[in-house]
């Protein structure tokens, strides 16, 4: 699921590069996604260990890196590979904003791919529930669970990329893609937390949010600064037909 995400990602920037959204040659994608997939794994892993599973791993060293194993974080995805866009950016001459709205644009379907994946290997299951929709996952007990996976992906890889294709060709200026994205992603998924299983291992915090809300919630101010520094920097979108100069 991976490979099919990174794979239409790499399609998809391709033909941002044809639009003129992509601000560098369309050869540079392959360079792009390479960094991304570094990036994505250290950063999964990493906030997976520390931020996850510290306990466990603090008395088992050496599996640190027994990623086959499992143990990968999305928010600590997003911020390796965010990292990786800066370094990118950075080697390349442009903005991050123009790097980081595209990998909005082209990445969010790997999420419907990953959760997908967390279907298929019947990890990352809901909550007990007695609704019709429930499911009885392998090594999850007797009980029908909500299939918090599906949920996921249509809301964070289908129905957030379809509002991120039309926020991106209708800004004026780089940056709004990248903010809404964190807002986007962390409302549905602080939504569908309440359908989800809580890591064993964490269970709940402040009377009943779990760990992966609470960093949802950390997204959204850091939405508003994104949005802020875009609207200070005002590097043009070239897809968006109106002039700055008229509001």
């Amino acid at each position: 699921m991976y490979v099919a995400g990174f794979a239409v990602g790499s399609w998809l920037l391709t033909r941002l590069a044809k639009t003129g959204f992509w601000p560098l040659p369309k050869e540079k994608v392959d360079q792009y996604v390479t960094a991304l997939i570094i990036g994505m794994f250290l950063g999964a892993r990493t906030a997976y260990v520390f931020i996850y599973n510290w306990d466990y791993y603090s008395g088992h060293v050496d599996e640190i890196f027994h990623v086959w194993r499992g143990g990968l974080s999305f928010h600590g995805a997003v911020f390796g590979m965010c990292l990786a866009t800066a370094w990118f950016a950075r080697r390349n001459k442009v903005h991050w904003f123009q790097i980081a709205d595209c990998m909005a644009v082209a990445g969010l379907q790997g999420i419907f791919f990953g959760r997908m994946g967390n279907f298929i290997n019947a990890e990352l299951y809901g909550r007990v529930t007695t609704s019709p929709l429930g499911i009885i996952f392998p090594g999850a007990g007797p009980y029908p669970r909500h299939a918090s996976q599906l949920y996921e992906g249509i809301m964070e890889g289908i129905v957030l990329a379809i509002i991120i294709y039309f926020v991106h060709r209708r800004q004026r200026y780089y940056g709004l893609v990248s903010s809404v994205f964190l807002v986007g992603y962390g409302t549905f998924r602080f939504i569908v937390e309440f359908f989800r299983e809580p890591d064993s291992q964490l269970g709940y915090y402040f009377g009943g949010l779990t760990m992966g809300q609470i960093l949802c919630l950390l997204m959204l101010p850091m939405a508003g600064v994104l949005y802020a520094w875009s609207q200070k920097v005002k590097i043009p979108n070239p897809l968006c037909t109106k002039s700055p100069s008229k509001a």
